[in-house]
């Protein structure tokens, strides 16, 4: 999933160098950013990616999370992004557990494409337009986007966002509020299937199978929002 051109990616480099029926997660817009697990309960979250209840036996435990510790992260990400409908934020829940194996990865193994990674297993490019949209992270980008061969180290940058929790459960929020445009989240917002399968392959750019719709089913129903 999302597969930008090399292109786009070096332009970066260069860039950078020059709960009823539908009821949101969380706290209402003006409320301060204050979190807790329980505002997302880990029951909802187990409604939605079962095999979140434990990282026993994870084939990468230091890539695990359980659905207790993803829960705050993923408030905080609707929070700063400003996702505060039921049915976008099911469809963020979804794809997060879904592209990760109900949380167990955030970095691609299978084929272990470079750069790829964080909770929505988004690609090097959208990682780096992420990272660099990040104050925080400003210092420490130069070094990993000036690589060996002059075209950065994609990995490096990734994992800056993965070793932090709070960055790492927040790029589908990022990337659905900055790389999707106001009317797929809009659209998203009447919790309506022809507007999740919109977003499959309008802006993920990949296909609505079965499996994901079954993740997206269940986060609708967990949330209010079926």
């Amino acid at each position: 999933m999302y597969l930008p051109t090399t292109t786009s990616a070096l332009a970066l480099i260069v860039s950078f160098f020059a709960l009823t029926k539908a009821h949101p997660l969380g706290l209402p817009p003006h409320a301060p950013n204050h979190t807790h697990s329980s505002i997302l309960s880990m029951n909802q979250l187990l409604a939605i990616a079962p095999k979140s209840a434990t990282c026993a036996g994870a084939p990468d435990p230091k890539q695990c999370r359980t659905a207790e510790q993803a829960a705050p992260h993923i408030v905080n990400s609707f929070h700063k992004y400003g996702v505060h409908s039921a049915a976008e934020q099911a469809t963020l829940i979804a794809i997060m557990a879904f592209e990760t194996g109900d949380f167990k990865y955030n970095v691609n193994m299978f084929p272990g494409t470079p750069g790829q990674g964080t909770r929505n297993m988004q690609s090097a490019a959208f990682n780096m337009k992420y990272a660099m949209s990040i104050p925080s992270l400003s210092a420490k980008l130069a070094p990993v986007m000036t690589g060996p061969d002059g075209l950065g180290n994609p990995n490096g940058i990734r994992d800056l966002l993965t070793s932090n929790d709070d960055l790492d459960f927040g790029s589908a929020a990022w990337y659905l509020k900055t790389q999707c445009g106001p009317a797929v989240g809009k659209n998203l917002a009447t919790g309506g299937l022809a507007a999740w399968q919109a977003y499959i392959t309008g802006c993920v750019h990949t296909t609505p199978t079965p499996d994901r719709q079954a993740y997206y089913e269940r986060a609708m129903k967990a949330l209010g929002a079926a």
